[in-house]
């Protein structure tokens, strides 16, 4: 999506790769994404519906998970777009070139620091379990996803302003418009500062934050009996960690491209290559996480799968009961849910 334009280096050989590599790649993510991301949010509503006390009285942890997986859906939607532009030319013109890399921005601040929250609610629940009552509100947790909203696309804007459809092409082929990020000279410094942003805002701070508070958690831990926590803490510890393999290669070819342009590195046209096409790989890569999640769930969250199980039962169970018989079982299903949310308390997460 964002592209590094060197006048003198010619770039043949990575357009014509780009053009066969990114619109499977797209394609694919797109269709994982859409169809897992979809059975979560039908899972989280189902087991919301079935609970008593309205907003507030919804899992903490299903709350960001559930904003997580509306960004992940958010992000897949534009791929399709993308992979088009890829396959021939963009075709949607400025309006959506600008929306589609805002929510691609969006998508890349709001995951991690959805997850950040994530991790530091663990924290407070196992580390502080005694006196962190107060702290774990869930309309708390609304409004802190509000802000994180707000704030990402405030972020994003930058999206928004240098997004441009350009004409695109290499010495050797028919110049195509694209949707890029175009800088000009005089806005090179924008261009290093917002990435440099990016890395630090979007992927390290809120990284530390993680690693802090899963080091505390496993200290607490090292003596705890409760497999409740720590099967929680198994899915919510994989969501971290495949976030980190999928965006990590992407942020440290963003660094090497802003060290080349600050000129701390120089490798000539070799280099700008190198980073071009790693930078195009591993965005692919990031983008592959908004499919991810949903997957993790299903193998590591086994409230997940069982609930996910009780949803396909009662959609293949309404053809063969008729409409009474139907409603009663449904609301003995209710009925034992309650229970068990009751019995379990405010900690109980449809997803682990």
């Amino acid at each position: 999506m964002d592209k590094v334009h060197v006048a003198p280096c010619i770039q043949d050989d990575i357009h014509g790769f780009a053009q066969s590599y990114s619109p499977a790649v797209y394609s694919l993510v797109f269709i994982l994404a859409v169809v897992g991301n979809v059975l979560v949010l039908c899972v989280v509503r189902r087991y919301r519906s079935s609970q008593s006390g309205g907003v507030c009285a919804f899992s903490l942890t299903d709350t960001f998970l559930l904003h997580l997986a509306i960004s992940d859906l958010l992000l897949a939607l534009t791929l399709p777009l993308f992979a088009v532009q890829w396959a021939d030319q963009w075709v949607f013109g400025l309006a959506v070139c600008k929306i589609s890399g805002a929510l691609f921005s969006l998508n890349r601040y709001s995951g991690i620091l959805f997850l950040a929250c994530i991790s530091f609610d663990r924290y407070l629940a196992i580390v502080h379990a005694v006196n962190s009552g107060l702290k774990r509100n869930t309309c708390h947790a609304q409004i802190a996803c509000a802000l994180i909203w707000v704030m990402c696309l405030g972020l994003s804007g930058v999206d928004i302003t240098f997004k441009q459809v350009e004409k695109v092409g290499s010495f050797s082929q028919q110049q195509r418009p694209m949707c890029v990020t175009w800088f000009t000279e005089k806005s090179l410094q924008w261009q290093v500062g917002m990435q440099l942003v990016n890395i630090v805002l979007g992927f390290i701070l809120p990284l530390l934050v993680m690693l802090y508070c899963y080091i505390q958690i496993f200290r607490s831990l090292c003596n705890a009996t409760r497999r409740q926590k720590r099967k929680s803490l198994r899915l919510i510890i994989s969501l971290v960690s495949v976030f980190v393999l999928c965006w990590a290669p992407y942020n440290c070819f963003q660094l090497a491209d802003s060290l080349q342009k600050l000129g701390v590195v120089s490798g000539g046209c070799q280099f700008v290559r190198t980073v071009d096409v790693g930078t195009l790989i591993t965005e692919s890569v990031g983008l592959s996480h908004c499919a991810l999640n949903p997957l993790l769930y299903g193998f590591v969250g086994v409230k997940f799968r069982r609930e996910l199980a009780k949803m396909c039962k009662d959609l293949l169970g309404r053809r063969g009961l008729g409409i009474e018989e139907w409603g009663q079982r449904k609301r003995r299903k209710t009925t034992v849910s309650l229970s068990s949310a009751e019995s379990e308390n405010t900690y109980y997460s449809v997803m682990v």
